[in-house]
C-alpha cells in the first residue's frame, strides 16, 4: 500500500484500535456468559481472485479484515476495518461528497452490525469513516435496533451519544438524532429500523476536531452498547420474542438491501462481498 498523508494514517490507526477495543469487549461478554467464542478474522484485498486487479497506474490499492463472531451472546457480530482507494465509476461519482468532477478517492473506516441471541437484547449498528475526494470528511454513528425496546435502554443509549455530542458542540446531538431518524427509515414499511441514535457526515474543516469528535462517537458507543447488553443477555424469553426478533430482522435486511448507502458504498468500490454483508442477520423471517 502506498504511503498515506498524516490525516489517513492517524484516521486509519484510529478505526483499526477502535476495533481491537470493541472485539476484546464483545469476546468479554462471551467469557462472562460462559462461551469460549472468538472472532475470526479474514484479511482481504483488493486483487483478490473473484474481482478485477487493482489498476495500480490508477491510484487504486487498499483492502481490509472482516472480524466474526458467533457464540452465546452474540448469535452474529461482525467488525470490519478497511482502507482503500481508488477511482469512483461513472454516475456514481457524482453522488459522492467532492467526487463530481474529480473521481477518485481514498477511504478508511469501521463497520459493526451485531445480531443478538437474546431477543432483550438490542441489535446494533456502528460505522464510522474518513473520506478524501476533492474534500476531506468524516462520517458515521450508531444506532439501536431492539426487536423488543426498552425505555430504559433507548434512553441510556441515547444519553450516551448526547454526552458525547455535547463534548464537541451542543448543536450535534439533536442535528444529527433527527438525521439519524431521517436515515434509518424504511419508506415502503413506514416504520424506523429502530429506536435511532446518531448519523451524521460531510464534516470536514478542522480534521483534529472532527477526528476527536469521531473517536468520541466509538468510545460512546464502547461505554454504552456493552451495558445494555449485559442488561438483557440473561433475561428469560418466549417463543413470541423470538418471532418478534425474526421480524425485524427481516426489516433490518430490507434497509440494508434496498437503501443503505454503506452497502452501495462497498459494492460500488470494490470492496469484499463477505464483508459488506456481513451485517446479514443468521435468521430471518418475513410474513
Amino acid at each position: 500500500m502506498p504511503a498515506l498523508d498524516t490525516e489517513q494514517a492517524a484516521a486509519r490507526q484510529w478505526f483499526e484500535h477502535l476495533r481491537d477495543l470493541i472485539c476484546a469487549e464483545f469476546t468479554s461478554i462471551e467469557r462472562e456468559a460462559g462461551s469460549d467464542a472468538d472472532f475470526e478474522y479474514t484479511a482481504w484485498d483488493r486483487t483478490e481472485p473473484d474481482r478485477p486487479a487493482a489498476d495500480d497506474t490508477a491510484g487504486e490499492f487498499g483492502g481490509g479484515v472482516r472480524g466474526v463472531m458467533k457464540g452465546k451472546v452474540f448469535e452474529k457480530v461482525g467488525v470490519n476495518v478497511s482502507t482503500v482507494a481508488g477511482n469512483f465509476e461513472g454516475d456514481f461519482a457524482r453522488t459522492i461528497h467532492g467526487a463530481g468532477d474529480n473521481p477518485g478517492f481514498f477511504a478508511t473506516g469501521i463497520s459493526l452490525v451485531a445480531h443478538m441471541a437474546n431477543p432483550h437484547a438490542p441489535a446494533v449498528h456502528m460505522n464510522c469513516r474518513f473520506l478524501v475526494t476533492t474534500k476531506r470528511w468524516f462520517g458515521g454513528g450508531a444506532d439501536l435496533n431492539p426487536p423488543l425496546p426498552y425505555d430504559e435502554d433507548t434512553a441510556d443509549f441515547h444519553a450516551t451519544l448526547q454526552s458525547a455530542c455535547d463534548r464537541h458542540d451542543p448543536a450535534y446531538y439533536p442535528r444529527y438524532r433527527q438525521w439519524a431518524d431521517d436515515y434509518f427509515y424504511i419508506p415502503h414499511r413506514q416504520v424506523h429500523r429502530g429506536v435511532g441514535g446518531i448519523f451524521y457526515d460531510h464534516l470536514e474543516g478542522d480534521f483534529a476536531a472532527n477526528l476527536a469528535f469521531t473517536q468520541d462517537v466509538g468510545r460512546a458507543f464502547l461505554d454504552a452498547f456493552p451495558r445494555i447488553v449485559r442488561r438483557r443477555m440473561d433475561t428469560p424469553f418466549s417463543p413470541d420474542d423470538i418471532a418478534q426478533m425474526l421480524a425485524w430482522r427481516g426489516r433490518y435486511a430490507e434497509f440494508n438491501l434496498v437503501y443503505d448507502r454503506g452497502t452501495l458504498f462497498g459494492l460500488k468500490t470494490g470492496g469484499n462481498i463477505d464483508a459488506i454483508l456481513m451485517s446479514l442477520p443468521p435468521l430471518a423471517t418475513w410474513s
